[in-house]
């Protein structure tokens, strides 16, 4: 015979990984930049190239510089 819960389901690692937030992401958000960050990001992903993304590049840092 099994033993009472044995048969409960437990969410696999892979699972885990993507609730469990990134701590880079974590620790943005707690700074309070995360707006910009996500925007170059966005940009980022979209032109492949960060020195195309250099308004974003700046309104990050200068957010970083001020949470500091």
């Amino acid at each position: 015979m099994s033993r009472p819960g044995h048969a409960r389901s437990r969410p696999s690692l892979e699972e885990d990984d993507e609730e469990a937030e990134d701590p880079v992401d974590a620790m943005i958000s707690r700074t309070g930049c995360a707006a910009q960050h996500r925007e170059l990001q966005e940009c980022m992903a979209a032109r492949q190239d960060w020195r195309h993304c250099q308004p974003q590049v700046r309104a990050f840092g200068e957010c970083m510089a001020r949470r500091q």
